[in-house]
């Protein structure tokens, strides 16, 4: 029954960025609309975990997660209808705050279900595999439905996905809440808020190539905002989030490496899918399939981590899987272009291998640093780090993507203004606009967009790189004695 949440928010992440190109031919979005399409929702989600997982803990996990549920289907029905890009964005903003009640319920509720530590190991590599299968999923159903419907029909799956949850969760899942829980914390909750939303955001807008008064003052107001947070949690006696629990090198290098995995493999599906839709030429449904194979050893190898930490421990499982992904990463930057499907789907193989391992394993040390009592803060700040790495990867890599792509494209002489800056502001764009124009300077416009879009890859392929081989050295410092 808890994996039900989180396969929908998994689904939800990667069915539409594999939708991209289908949102951009019917709402005709900016470059930077498309982003906040895809970023507004983690970012919302990472601003308001800490606070859903506190409330959760107050009021009661089940309460929590049941109240989200109702919430998230009642969105998702409305934004399959959305008319415009700013409609789907407003969408996607209340997805996201609903979503962050699923969260943190989902964890904290199998951290008190299964006391044993080998059990709780065991269902938290189901319940990350849960991701994984979401992630398959999303692709695979996705891609038969954008080539029979309209792309709307990706959100219409929460309803009947959470159907059984909302009939059979009161029955089934037992409730829990701390039983020494505090007070609700408002003036915690808009801090951790805006420290999230605010750093974030600056990243964003660096990466997106914004003045440097808007990264300055998002990102001052964040750190400002985190600084208030951390200096009233250590002030309280009964804290939203123990942020002493930071003071531990295990469970602050666990949520590094959770971070930095999925930052990495969303940051690889955001320019994955587009490759094969748009450079490649596969339909939905193909380029889903293709897909399919690495997403499934995000599976197979997050179970297999379980078994693989008794004999050669943890953090050696952890470096393993952030190795795979260095590896996955340097073999895409050092093809120089996309030329090469196979390699790509090497890469993509390898990678999904290596977030499999590293984020099971992530999330059982962080979890098991914490008393139960306090599984869903912890569990919150766990499911934190998750989507600021989906934050950043879309952000940081995608728009970097877009960046070099918009630096680089030519436009054919003779195109009208609007075509030109709709074809300059993505490569789906481009790509529409190209359908519409004289066979030969169509294919002008699709050679400079496709290079344009090559030299993107090389470049978000190499701060992968580096971000996991990062991710790699802290590990090792920080977890050897896990």
């Amino acid at each position: 029954m808890l994996m039900i949440p989180v396969l929908l928010v998994s689904v939800d992440n990667t069915v539409l960025s594999f939708a991209v190109p289908s949102i951009t031919r019917d709402l005709a979005p900016s470059g930077n609309e498309l982003l906040w399409m895809i970023d507004i929702y983690p970012l919302v989600l990472a601003g308001l975990l800490v606070p859903m997982g506190s409330l959760g803990d107050r009021i009661g996990r089940r309460r929590l997660l049941l109240i989200g549920a109702t919430g998230f289907a009642a969105v998702s029905a409305l934004a399959a209808f959305a008319p415009n890009a700013g409609s789907l964005i407003a969408a996607r903003f209340f997805l996201g705050f609903f979503g962050a009640m699923l969260m943190p319920a989902t964890l904290s509720l199998i951290r008190n279900i299964f006391t044993d530590d080998n059990e709780r190991r065991i269902a938290i590599a189901i319940w990350a595999a849960g991701f994984s299968g979401g992630a398959a999923l999303g692709p695979l159903v996705g891609g038969w439905l954008l080539e029979h419907f309209w792309w709307g029909s990706v959100f219409l799956l929460a309803v009947p996905v959470l159907l059984p949850l909302l009939l059979l969760g009161p029955i089934l899942l037992p409730e829990s809440r701390d039983p020494h829980p505090g007070p609700v914390d408002l003036i915690g909750i808009v801090l951790v808020s805006g420290a999230l939303v605010g750093v974030v955001f600056a990243i964003k807008a660096a990466a997106s190539g914004d003045g440097l008064a808007v990264v300055a003052l998002a990102g001052g107001a964040g750190l400002a905002a985190g600084y208030g947070f951390v200096r009233r949690m250590l002030r309280s006696s009964t804290p939203m989030l123990d942020v002493r629990l930071f003071a531990n090198p295990i469970f602050s290098g666990a949520l590094a490496v959770n971070l930095v995995s999925v930052f990495a493999l969303v940051g690889f599906i955001y320019f994955f899918t587009q490759y094969l839709q748009l450079v490649a030429g596969h339909g939905p449904m193909d380029a889903a399939l293709l897909l399919i194979p690495g997403l499934a050893c995000t599976i197979a190898f997050g179970l297999a981590a379980v078994p693989l930490v008794r004999r050669i421990g943890a953090s050696r499982v952890i470096m393993l899987g952030l190795g795979l992904n260095s590896i996955a990463y340097l073999v895409v930057a050092g093809l120089g272009h996309t030329g090469s499907q196979t390699a790509l789907l090497a890469g993509f193989v390898m990678l999904c291998a290596g977030v499999g391992m590293a984020e099971t394993i992530s999330n059982d040390l962080a979890l098991s640093a914490v008393p139960p009592a306090k599984a869903g803060a912890a569990s919150a700040v766990s499911e934190t780090a998750y989507e600021v790495g989906a934050v950043l990867g879309t952000a940081v890599l995608g728009s970097l993507l877009n960046l070099a792509y918009r630096t680089h494209v030519v436009v054919p002489a003779g195109v009208g203004a609007e075509e030109a800056e709709h074809a300059q502001a993505t490569l789906g764009g481009a790509v529409q606009v190209a359908e519409g124009l004289p066979h030969e300077v169509g294919q002008q416009l699709l050679d400079s967009a496709t290079t344009a879009f090559d030299s993107g890859v090389t470049w978000t392929a190499a701060i992968g790189f580096a971000a996991s081989l990062l991710a790699l050295l802290v590990a090792r410092r920080a977890l050897r004695n896990a």
